[in-house]
């Protein structure tokens, strides 16, 4: 028997972990029945759980990371998956002595989302006697607070700031000794035997204690909410369970108090070990967030796409055009750097993201591109948000010409080509609905024009005959992978992304992945959103067995944990890299698999 390894600093591979959620907040639980990454209450709070960033390194403070595992003692070999249609989580655990199941799940409740966080984890021996530990200790928020625990009554509670929870179990029958910032213990269960433990937590608020009853039932109350929304897919070949794998994951990261979709559970993982390219995820891109809402009207998920699409048309109308906002609503451009070692001893680790000080042409093209969708299934957009359009859409025409920061937010403003075809397809489909009714006429045939101008430019400016390819930006040699979607947004015929999607595969390639762009190699893994962006152009553009067999490559070097993908990978060892679950790499995952079903 072995353990899941982890090095020798306490870090673990990131593909051994899998995501719970409520809609809410989303904790990360590794293969060894340890939860390293849980931010409580919400997805963007300081995380109550944080050893995904620390290790076992001792902090500067003298302190330990938080985590909370509950494994069996001694070696043992484990496997994780999620149960059919769920985001509830198994993880097996086989030992000489015994095997056991622990079942995993951020509860909701039979009328939706719990008002408190719990946190449900539920053991269970299927053979034999197994012999547990149990460790829970409390995050100490990168030194900014010094967690204490409290007797009220017979509870015990943790405090953590305005942060309060307890560690409810059966205390008659389970006995677990408690210090400072930790709960630990051991207990040992026979075939037949099982026990179910959960954090209750809220900020702010008055503490509800539910019988542990009611929280080992909500898990399975828990999985059949999970299982009733998933019934909506049409799910019955290959393809179809792996578009509604990537629709879970999607939903955990649809932020329900307010409908913003998040881009990642987490911050600062790195996108190279070692390297200074670690940023939070924990905030709502207008890109991915609209890409979701197309993804998630294509499956027939119409309540979740109308909630986020109404979220983020208040935030453009109250904030203009920005590249990301808090979950909650606003803008946040402040970063501040957290004194945590990093993931595998990579700094910094931030919290905040100055991407909301750049602006971006892209979310000119996602916006638009976003409600035509919306409107091309029936639905019906206000006059409200008609004329916040047709703002953007007169800014859109004004700006075109100017450098911008691009999809990937580099710090060289540049005439980026993909920017150019993102005003492109703002101002098409600015066009398109204002012919339909949908959009007020009086700058229609501006908006026209303007198009027509824009693809000139990209036609005359933009295409490197030498190279054979749209290049990253006028003048240069470089290449961009994120050109293969003109093919998805209608731009160009089929020659020219054709060969630049030839470049792209020799420049960028690496076996079945792709560098984002040219030079990206010396600093950060392979995109995984750019490969599948890569399948889905393939695909549209007829090459429907090179894409076929593109995808499935891709499939099988990510087989590798639960379900939840990356944001990128190193081609040279297939390890994860990056904020995770990543909700742009589960998107171009979807519409690729979405695509090819619809040629079988």
């Amino acid at each position: 028997m072995t353990r899941p390894l982890r090095d020798q600093h306490g870090f673990a591979p990131l593909h051994n972990y899998a995501a719970l959620g409520e809609g809410r907040s989303i904790a990360l639980s590794g293969s060894d029945g340890s939860i390293d990454w849980w931010c409580a209450p919400n997805m963007d709070s300081p995380p109550l759980f944080d050893r995904l960033l620390t290790g076992d390194t001792r902090l500067p403070d003298g302190t330990l990371g938080g985590y909370f595992v509950i494994r069996p003692e001694g070696d043992y070999q484990s496997t994780q998956s999620y149960r059919p249609h769920s985001n509830v989580l198994e993880t097996r655990f086989t030992t000489e002595a015994g095997e056991a199941v622990l079942s995993e799940s951020l509860n909701s409740g039979s009328a939706g989302r719990l008002p408190w966080c719990e946190l449900a984890r539920r053991i269970e021996v299927t053979r034999g006697t197994v012999r547990f530990q149990l460790d829970m200790r409390i995050g100490h928020q990168a030194g900014q607070r010094s967690p204490y625990l409290s007797k009220r009554g017979k509870h015990q509670l943790f405090h953590v700031g305005d942060v309060l929870g307890m560690l409810v179990h059966d205390s008659d029958r389970i006995t677990l000794h408690a210090n400072d910032d930790r709960i630990h213990g051991a207990f040992t269960l026979t075939e037949g035997d099982r026990q179910t433990f959960a954090i209750i937590a809220g900020e702010g608020e008055p503490l509800v204690v539910p019988q542990l009853a009611a929280i080992d039932r909500r898990i399975d109350v828990s999985d059949k909410e999970w299982r009733d929304w998933a019934a909506i897919f049409d799910e019955g070949d290959d393809l179809s369970a792996y578009m509604l794998r990537q629709a879970l994951v999607l939903k955990l990261l649809l932020y329900s108090p307010s409908g913003a979709i998040a881009a990642a559970a987490t911050t600062s993982l790195p996108e190279r070990i070692g390297g200074d390219k670690n940023y939070d995820y924990r905030f709502a891109w207008v890109r991915d967030a609209g890409y979701t809402i197309i993804s998630f009207l294509d499956l027939g998920a119409e309540a979740e796409a109308k909630a986020a699409l109404t979220w983020l048309l208040n935030q453009l109308a109250n904030h203009g055009s920005r590249v990301c906002f808090a979950l909650e609503g606003g803008v946040k451009d402040v970063v501040t750097t957290l004194p945590l070692p990093g993931y595998r001893n990579s700094q910094p680790v931030l919290r905040g993201n100055i991407a909301a000080r750049q602006h971006q042409h892209g979310t000119y093209g996602d916006i638009f591109e976003t409600v035509a969708s919306f409107i091309a299934r029936g639905n019906i957009i206000d006059s409200g948000s008609a004329e916040v359009l047709s703002h953007l859409a007169d800014e859109c025409t004004d700006h075109w010409r100017q450098p911008d920061s691009g999809i990937w937010e580099l710090p060289e403003v540049q005439q980026y080509t993909m920017s150019k075809i993102a005003c492109w397809q703002a101002l098409s489909r600015a066009v398109e609905l204002a012919d339909e009714g949908h959009l007020p006429t009086t700058c229609r045939d501006r908006w026209d024009r303007e198009r027509h101008r824009i693809a000139e430019f990209i036609e005359t400016e933009c295409w490197n005959e030498k190279v054979g390819a749209f290049t990253m930006y006028p003048g240069t040699d470089r290449l961009d992978a994120s050109v293969a979607l003109a093919v998805r947004f209608g731009f160009d015929g089929h020659d020219r992304l054709r060969r630049t999607l030839d470049a792209i595969d020799r420049k960028l390639g690496k076996g079945p992945f792709h560098y984002r762009y040219s030079g990206a190699e010396k600093e950060e893994g392979c995109f995984l959103a750019c490969s599948f962006w890569m399948v889905d152009a393939r695909n549209r553009l007829g090459q429907v067995d090179q894409a076929r067999a593109h995808f499935d490559a891709l499939r099988a070097a990510l087989d590798q944990g639960p379900g939840i993908l990356p944001e990128m990978v190193d081609p040279k060892d297939g390890s994860w890299l990056g904020n995770m679950p990543q909700g742009l790499t589960h998107l171009a995952a979807l519409q690729a698999a979405a695509g090819l079903r619809r040629k079988e």
